[in-house]
């Protein structure tokens, strides 16, 4: 059957999650993200000793959807506290937030997300493109004689060249 629910489900699933933050970043944020990106995993080819710290630290790094997701909710917190205790009109500030995040579920886009990606915040796919260079070059997929380690072959593996 064809009614609201399903035209509402097929909008939401229009945008892949995984894709959708990239998607409506602008380009010159994404190339130089992916610039940053590729500079790092040279550095790390000629200093392959530091790539377990690397990866530690990649570990610890939030993406831009927790990032988000954690301001959302400090601010939505905030407006509900000053709302409070303060004036009933801080109340609309919390609303604020949800509606940002409402809007960043369906389109994978709101007004908050291209200040955190020019800040540097990266998608969690992005985080990972890195992991796995760094354990390809590290000789983590290293199965046989025949796979290449060499830098060339392992950006292309990951989408950089």
């Amino acid at each position: 059957m064809f009614g609201p629910a399903t035209v509402f489900r097929r909008r939401l699933s229009m945008t892949a999650t995984a894709s959708r933050v990239r998607e409506r970043t602008a380009p010159e944020i994404n190339r130089r993200i992916d610039d940053e990106l590729r500079e790092r995993i040279r550095f790390f080819a000629n200093m392959p000793q530091y790539i377990d710290a690397r990866l530690k630290t990649l570990d610890e790094e939030w993406d831009v959807e927790r990032v988000l997701e954690a301001n959302a909710a400090t601010f939505s917190l905030l407006g509900l506290v000053l709302g409070s205790r303060v004036d009933r009109r801080f109340y609309g500030f919390s609303a604020l937030v949800a509606a940002f995040l409402l809007q960043h579920a369906v389109h994978g886009w709101c007004p908050p997300l291209p200040v955190l990606r020019r800040l540097g915040f990266r998608t969690a796919a992005e985080i990972e493109r890195e992991r796995y260079a760094l354990k390809a070059l590290r000789g983590d997929f290293v199965m046989s004689g025949s796979m290449k380690r060499d830098l060339a072959t392992i950006l292309r593996a990951v989408g950089l060249e």
